[in-house]
This record gives C-alpha cells, sequence and structure tokens, in this order.
C-alpha cells in the first residue's frame, strides 16, 4: 500500500534511477522435398496422383523479452519513475494488488484485498495496464490472478509475496533482511507461476515504495528493474473519486507513470475514479501503456 511516495535510496543508487534504457530454436522437422526418380514415376501405376510436397511448418518469431534499464553503479537494480526526453503522450496507469503475509484471517472473514469491478472497467475501456502483484494475492485469487495474467491487455509485475518493508522504516510494515528480500521476491514469481499467470514481466515495485542501496544490492540477483513513479493517485483509503481524478488529471504529462491500487477494502473509490480518467486523458490526446512500452520509450 502507497500512501505518499517515499524513497531512501542512497547517493550511489541515485545514480541509478535516471539509467534508461522463444519459442523454438529453429530446429523444425525437416520433411523431404526430393522429386521421385524417372524409374519410381514409370514404375508407379498409371492412376496414382503425385503426393504433394510436404512443407515444414512456419518458424514462430521467439517471443520479445519486456525491456529492462541497464544496472546502476556496483550493479545495483535499476530504478525507473517515468519516461524522459521527447517523450510522446503517452502515461502508463499501475495496479498494486496488495496483500500482506498475514491478511489471510482478514480474507476469511470476508474483506476484500481484490476489486474485479475495477479489472472489467479496465478491459471495458481498454487500457493497456500494468499490475503489480503480491505473491500472497495471486494465492488468495488464483483465478483472478490468471485471468489477468492470460490477458494481452495486461503484464502482471512482481510486488514482493509478503509486502513488508524493504526499507524502514516504511508505514509500520514488518521489515525483511536481506536474505529474506531475495527469497521474498523469488516466491512471489514461484506463486504467480503456480497460478498459471504467463505474462509476467521482469519489474518489481517495493512494498510501500520504500527503499535504500541495501535493497538495491538486495534485489540486483533477481535482474529486474524497480519500477517507482511520477503521480501518486491518492486511492489508498479515499472514499472521494473526485480526489483520486482531481491527483491523476493534476499530475499527468507525457510519460507518466502512475500509481493506483486493486484492493475493494482499501481503495473503494479507484473504479469510479478510472471510468473518469480515462476518457478525460484519452481527451487531452493521450495514450495509455504498460510499463514495458513506457521503458522501450
Amino acid at each position: 500500500m502507497i500512501i505518499p511516495a517515499r524513497r531512501l535510496i542512497g547517493a550511489a543508487a541515485l545514480g541509478a534511477v535516471l539509467v534508461s534504457c522463444g519459442s523454438g530454436d529453429g530446429n523444425l522437422p525437416k520433411h523431404s522435398t526430393d522429386k521421385p526418380s524417372p524409374r519410381s514415376a514409370a514404375s508407379a501405376p498409371a492412376s496414382s496422383p503425385a503426393r504433394p510436397t510436404r512443407q515444414p511448418a512456419p518458424q514462430k518469431p521467439a517471443p520479445q523479452r519486456p525491456p529492462t534499464v541497464a544496472p546502476g553503479p556496483g550493479g545495483l537494480t535499476p530504478v525507473f519513475e517515468r519516461a524522459h526526453g521527447d517523450t510522446a503522450k503517452i502515461v502508463a496507469l499501475t495496479f498494486d494488488a496488495d496483500m500482506t503475509a498475514d491478511q489471510g484471517p482478514r480474507a476469511e472473514r470476508g474483506e476484500h484485498f481484490d476489486n474485479p469491478d475495477l479489472i472489467a472497467s479496465l478491459r471495458r475501456l481498454e487500457v493497456p495496464s500494468t499490475v503489480f502483484m503480491t505473491g500472497r494475492w495471486a494465492e488468495e485469487y488464483p483465478d483472478q490472478a490468471r485471468s489477468i495474467g492470460n490477458d494481452p491487455l495486461f503484464e502482471v509485475a512482481n510486488h514482493s509475496y509478503s509486502h513488508y518493508a524493504f526499507a524502514s522504516p516504511c508505514y509500520g510494515l514488518p521489515a525483511l533482511d536481506e536474505e529474506s528480500m531475495r527469497s521474498d521476491v523469488q516466491r512471489a514469481f514461484d506463486a504467480f507461476h503456480r497460478a498459471g499467470v504467463r505474462n509476467v514481466a521482469p519489474y518489481f515495485r517495493f512494498p510501500g515504495g520504500c527503499y535504500d542501496d541495501r535493497a538495491l544490492r538486495a534485489l540486483a540477483p533477481a535482474r529486474v528493474t524497480a519500477v517507482q513513479w511520477d503521480v501518486v493517485s491518492g486511492d489508498p483509503f479515499e472514499k472521494d473519486p473526485d480526489v483520486v481524478v482531481r491527483h491523476v488529471l493534476d499530475g499527468v504529462k507525457p510519460g507518466s507513470l502512475v500509481v493506483m491500487h486493486c484492493t475493494r477494502s482499501a481503495a473503494p473509490a479507484t473504479d469510479e475514479a478510472i471510468q473518469r480518467i480515462v476518457p478525460e486523458l484519452r481527451r487531452r490526446g493521450y495514450r495509455f501503456v504498460k510499463v514495458s512500452e513506457l521503458i522501450g520509450h
């Protein structure tokens, strides 16, 4: 869950922040294209039709891996906040599907950490989006995780397994040590795999947006790009969609990256806000993209 963006990055990692950026092995089955010899043709019955030559099936192009940002100084995990330079009027809406490792009992009592109406609105409005999902969320809602993760409109990125803090203090979240940070990231990827999520991008969002040099070092073996934002929607615990709409529309500029949430219990106004934000930004000439396309710019 994110309230204001909070970065605890050290001097070494700050230099990393603005560093921008198969299928098949080609061994298809070989089929003979040799023509029959004259002797074979002569000996064949006159009524036998010529057998058509089988052509090899066309080779599918290898899927493209989503772009990442080059590592920072000392191999630190790079951090991406928005597209810079001569950027077209594009904007990436991102949604954090938050659930901490210890919130299972609350879900059992009926608390909704999902928001299927929001996902339905994004589909109806045809808005390409990136969902930063915790592994615990994927375990709690595997059918929804699989549906989102197999829909080409979306890409799923890693928001940790536990939604515990990678730097402290961080809004009261329990803190992880370095070794636990590494395993927590991998545990989330494993949860996506078990749920059948296919469109997984090599991006990571720190819980609460909190990180420092130690967290960037711990994350480096995962070879992901840490994705932050430049527009805070203000949707956590906000019940008035007008507030969310105003924050987003006032903050967006070409190349912006907006952070929002996909949890009914903690962000109840997001769905209604989206239904007003999307048409207005389109009226202003903006096109919606996933984080992968934004990084590609």
